[in-house]
């Protein structure tokens, strides 16, 4: 792969942790994250977009990232390299329900290029074998049968509601050795995004987590001031939006006034021929009511 080039970097960023001498050459630079903290785990966001903000065709088949960044190798091995850092990576059961049944929540899934890097990177870090894949579902209509949940390797937590933990249980998730199902409130049918961190900290040892969407999950996250990173593809294309045929942008189910809109700091932009990555750092201190 092309080596992603570095246009701009903050000389703020953390100490730790550092690149392998061949993943710093490929992403351009180290990748550091601050500490988490003791309550909750440090949060950043992936996503690519097109130029006008759409995050998804929603076409069946075509819903995925993959449409909209051409699977570019560099977004790809952004992707495979967050993933990589993160000791858990989540998504919403939609996400999971877009993506193709083969596909896993890892790094070698997404980019095959860095695999024995990846590995080792993590063996540096002192962190398992594979992120843990976190799964968030109120309802818990999940496909059991899908591959995330019958890799030996893989080890998967879906979060839900106790009727959602009586629907898996019907569905045979007992069954399941690497899967374990996790039953929080779920206040107005939504679960808490500050207790699914919390527990997350506590209970799994989670330090960095990585949120791959939905936007609608995302977008709660935001809103309640959890996410503290967000890294973003820009891919050079326009997707269009038509009334009878809606496409989501970063963030969905939720909107801010002007004084309450999250605003972020720049913490680099990266360039590998029309592709830009860009990487956000959050500038608000506090939770963020939407309207």
């Amino acid at each position: 792969m092309e080596p992603i080039r570095t246009l701009f970097e903050s000389k703020t960023v953390g100490a730790s942790p550092v690149l392998s001498p061949e993943l710093h050459y490929l992403y351009g630079g180290d990748l550091h994250f601050p500490e988490a903290s003791d309550s909750r785990p440090y949060v950043i966001g992936n996503f690519v977009a097109t130029l006008d903000g759409v995050v998804s065709y929603q076409i069946p088949g075509k819903s995925g990232g993959g449409e909209i960044s051409s699977h570019d190798d560099g977004d790809r091995f952004v992707m495979g390299l967050l993933r990589a850092s993160a000791d858990a990576v989540m998504i919403a059961s939609g996400t999971l329900q877009a993506t193709p049944r083969e596909h896993l929540w890892i790094p070698d899934s997404v980019s095959p290029i860095g695999t024995e890097s990846y590995a080792s990177y993590r063996r540096e870090l002192g962190k398992s074998e594979m992120p843990l894949t976190v799964i968030v579902t109120s309802s818990g209509a999940v496909d059991l049968d899908r591959a995330v949940f019958r890799t030996p390797a893989v080890r998967a937590l879906i979060i839900t509601t106790e009727r959602g933990r009586e629907r898996l249980e019907r569905s045979g998730v007992e069954r399941l050795g690497t899967t374990e199902v996790s039953v929080m409130a779920a206040p107005h049918n939504r679960i808490e995004p500050l207790s699914i961190l919390k527990s997350l900290r506590a209970k799994y040892g989670v330090h960095l987590l990585l949120h791959e969407g939905g936007p609608t999950l995302f977008g709660q996250f935001v809103a309640h001031g959890l996410v503290d990173e967000f890294f973003l593809t820009l891919a050079p294309q326009i997707a269009g939006r038509a009334a009878e045929r809606p496409r989501p942008a970063l963030i969905q189910g939720i909107d801010f006034l002007p004084e309450t809109a999250p605003w972020l700091r720049i913490v680099s932009v990266k360039q590998r021929r029309d592709h830009l990555y860009l990487r956000y750092r959050s500038a608000t201190a506090r939770p963020l009511m939407p309207r």
